[in-house]
């Protein structure tokens, strides 16, 4: 029913609008987590059903998906924020980016009646289901905090990094799945994000060989890689996240692998 074209577009407009409304980033993946992860699947039986609101959703238009995305936003900003997100700010970001849809009004009044009952047509297709405790970004922020506690190789994960492939992820419908495993899903996350550093390393120190002239130097640098790299990298990444996340050390190796495959495949 909602073709692939119109989920990438409605998933990137989520990430747009995130940025645009500067959300932090919790209330961006349980947004994530209520519109993609929960409204898309249960929107064609919901459909289907005879509740008297879904004449609404017939047919069910990109823009209509749009407004959807900011309700979702929306209520997880209302969930997480001391200060939620106004009815001002989401009108105004409706009307500069969503054509032919129910949320522009000249009365501002107006707006926000449309607004709350656009959201409990929203809630009534998740069946009310709007927990966040259970998503993929509180996992791995929770893992990023603990195990920067106890390694040094943790100051050096890019989190912004890891939330990238996060969205990458949501963006590419067939790895949406992952994130039914979201415990998994983050442990996965953080050994990728700790493998990247250490790539990135040996590329410097390869790089760098190969500009050496001096044969010296070349020791030099020889030993160094033998030496303070190994103590440096040496904590066990993999079987620290297998113990804090309590997963299967086979579990994360296979999604890690998946998640490499999609990440790097050229675009």
């Amino acid at each position: 029913m909602i073709s692939s074209c119109s989920r990438l577009n409605t998933i990137e407009f989520l990430i747009k609008s995130s940025q645009h409304l500067q959300v932090s980033p919790i209330v961006k993946y349980s947004a994530f987590s209520f519109f993609a992860d929960r409204f898309l699947p249960s929107l064609p039986p919901f459909i289907k059903g005879a509740s008297s609101l879904n004449w609404l959703l017939q047919p069910v238009t990109e823009s209509t998906l749009q407004l959807f995305v900011l309700i979702s936003i929306w209520i997880s900003s209302k969930i997480h924020d001391s200060k939620p997100l106004s009815v001002a700010s989401l009108k105004f970001l409706a009307d500069n980016s969503i054509n032919e849809q129910h949320f522009t009004n000249r009365n501002f009044l107006e707006a926000v009646c449309k607004q709350i009952h656009w959201e409990v047509l929203f809630m009534q297709v998740l069946n009310f289901e709007i927990g966040t405790a259970n998503i993929a970004f509180s996992f791995l922020d929770e893992l990023w905090i603990q195990i920067k506690g106890v390694a040094k190789v943790g100051e050096l994960i890019n989190f912004e990094a890891c939330m990238e492939i996060m969205d990458l992820l949501y963006e590419k419908e067939e790895t949406a799945f992952l994130y039914r495993s979201p415990h998994s899903l983050a442990a996965s996350i953080l050994v990728i994000s700790t493998f990247h550093i250490a790539i990135s390393m040996l590329q410097i120190i390869l790089y760098k060989i190969l500009l050496l002239e001096s044969c010296h130097i070349l020791l030099q640098v020889v030993s160094y890689v033998m030496t303070v790299p190994k103590q440096k990298w040496e904590f066990p990444v993999l079987a620290w996240v297998n113990f804090a996340a309590s997963c299967k050390e086979e579990d994360i190796i296979k999604m890690a692998t998946e998640i490499l495959k999609h990440v790097l495949e050229p675009c």
